[in-house]
């Protein structure tokens, strides 16, 4: 089953690239992929990484969720349990911008200090939680 679904993207980025009468020479170009990479990933030999496919959406000037879904439009969002509709914090705009700033002070934190910070953010998120819905109740 994984051998099919390596098999589906790689003829997915093909059928893509040849629609947009591009060579796998311009792919490589403009992902600064090697071509015989580029060859491989077609033709199912090369599993490509997240990273790699966003650089190769970039190229073929789609949707990332072009390459890994097969409708037209995009695929509706995942109803994550929990959030009630919720949209999460870090999904767009400043948030977004914190978010990325909030993963680079991580990155230079000792794991001692991010599992601290991890432990008293999860102590945070259920106080408000617990604050909100005794207030809904009264």
């Amino acid at each position: 089953m994984l051998y099919a679904a390596v098999m589906l993207i790689g003829q997915k980025l093909r059928e893509i690239r040849e629609a947009k009468n591009m060579s796998q020479v311009e792919i490589s170009e403009a992902t600064g992929l090697v071509q015989p990479y580029v060859s491989r990933v077609e033709n199912g030999h090369t599993v490509p990484g997240v990273e790699t496919l966003e650089k190769w959406a970039s190229a073929l000037k789609v949707p990332l969720y072009q390459i890994l879904y097969d409708g037209e439009e995009p695929p509706k969002p995942l109803k994550l349990s929990g959030n009630n509709n919720r949209e999460l914090w870090g999904n767009s705009g400043r948030h977004s911008h914190d978010l990325k700033r909030l993963r680079q002070y991580l990155s230079r934190m000792k794991e001692e200090e991010r599992e601290l910070l991890m432990s008293l953010a999860g102590r945070m998120a259920s106080r408000s939680r617990r604050n909100s819905s005794e207030s809904e109740e009264s």
